[in-house]
């Protein structure tokens, strides 16, 4: 990894320069003072950030869901970035880490005290405060500026295989192993293989994920021809599957569209020539109900439907499928404790070494799109809103370095 010879912030500068959101696409570069650096925080310089969907929702929408912006809200928390100044006891929390460091954030800060904080599942801490969101507030300010203060406990150092930008891919990585793990084993089919709905990038990080726990094929589902090529052609899926866009007036025509959708996919044969019938772990990645729904009836009995992708908050599902074929529907939040897991699956992936008898995809490959500088972060925002840039060339991941 190539890093940049940094000055401390202390010595350099008292301001950190970041782009703020004070309405809907009205961003503002401000210079805003630093506080004195905490005794067990660590100062970061931003290298790189990647552009998640809820930055776009916030940007488009001044809102995430039924989450409101109340204040000027610095986006980005996908991210990665040199260590300039360690506090004073940030050594206990990360032993040997530097002036220099190449780190990345995971952006979730939790209390550390509550029962879930205890018993390792912080990722639904009622307290924990994440970069870039509005839920709590004051907002806890993301990454698209020069400099972050964070709790050394929640700084991962990179090895040298990975650069800034790989480090920045670990955050989305980390929700998908925490999905992986949530599945669980699969058990009962001979196959270990599994199908994916929704080939933006979660769902190809959650691809990468199965393929690290060790599932052989993957199936992969979605509207844009594009992405599934994009899918296929650098080893993310096994097999694709465009769905085209139905809308059903009544609910029984839209749960009989969704049983077509699962119909055709099982009806899709693997590279041996297999067909690929139902898959014991479905990951639905898009948060539409039209996949949910299809998910739950293209999940063999006993299997696993993963819920992954945020979208409207209520569904309608075919709850006597999943109860007469005793289909789990397992909810999943962020991720907890899977960083080391998503360095390790990283390394592998850019360097090309199989993980469990699995090649993985190369994630860097994810990133089509750069931008460089604080400057032309509404540029990189704007572009991540989109499927295709002007050239025609698929937007998948976006990323700013600075």
């Amino acid at each position: 990894m190539s890093t940049t010879t940094i000055t401390s912030s202390s010595e350099k500068s008292q301001k950190s320069r970041g782009q703020y959101l004070h309405e809907p696409k009205a961003l503002k570069l401000e210079a805003r003072d630093l506080a004195p650096l905490a005794a067990d925080n660590v100062r970061i310089a931003i290298r790189s950030t990647t552009i998640c969907g809820s930055d776009v929702h916030y940007y488009t929408h001044f809102a995430n869901g039924n989450i409101q912006v109340r204040e000027a809200l610095c986006l980005g928390h996908e991210a990665a970035g040199q260590v300039a100044e360690v506090g004073s006891s940030a050594s206990e929390a990360a032993p040997g880490l530097k002036m220099g460091d190449a780190v990345a954030l995971e952006c979730g800060v939790p209390c550390g005290q509550c029962a879930h904080c205890r018993s390792g599942r912080y990722n639904v801490c009622p307290d924990l405060r994440f970069r870039s969101s509005g839920s709590k507030f004051p907002h806890y300010q993301g990454t698209l500026q020069e400099f972050v203060d964070h709790p050394a406990r929640w700084v991962h150092r990179l090895p040298p295989e990975l650069d800034f930008e790989a480090g920045a891919l670990l955050e989305p990585l980390a929700v998908a192993i925490h999905a992986a793990r949530r599945a669980g084993p699969d058990a009962i089919s001979p196959r270990r293989a599994c199908l994916v709905f929704g080939a933006g990038a979660v769902g190809l990080l959650c691809a990468v994920a199965a393929r690290a726990e060790g599932c052989r094929d993957v199936v992969m589902v979605d509207i844009d021809e594009g992405r599934l090529g994009f899918a296929l052609e650098h080893g993310f899926a096994s097999v694709v599957h465009a769905v085209k866009p139905r809308r059903g007036g009544s609910l029984q025509e839209k749960l009989d569209i969704a049983r077509e959708t699962a119909t055709e996919i099982g009806e899709l044969k693997w590279p041996d020539g297999e067909p690929v019938g139902r898959v014991q772990r479905t990951f639905e990645c898009t948060g539409a109900e039209s996949c949910l729904q299809s998910s739950i009836y293209a999940t063999a009995s006993g299997g696993s439907v993963i819920l992954v992708g945020m979208g409207i908050p209520n569904h309608t599902l075919p709850v006597s499928e999943l109860t007469t074929r005793e289909i789990n529907l397992v909810a999943t939040w962020r991720y907890a404790g899977a960083y080391p897991r998503a360095i390790e699956i990283a390394k592998a992936s850019v360097t090309g070494s199989p993980v469990d008898g699995n090649a993985l995809p190369d994630i860097s490959q994810m990133i089509t799109h750069r931008f460089n500088g604080l400057d032309v972060v509404q540029e990189a925002l704007e572009m991540a809103r989109k499927t295709r840039d002007a050239d025609g060339k698929l937007v998948v991941k976006t990323v700013v370095d600075f």
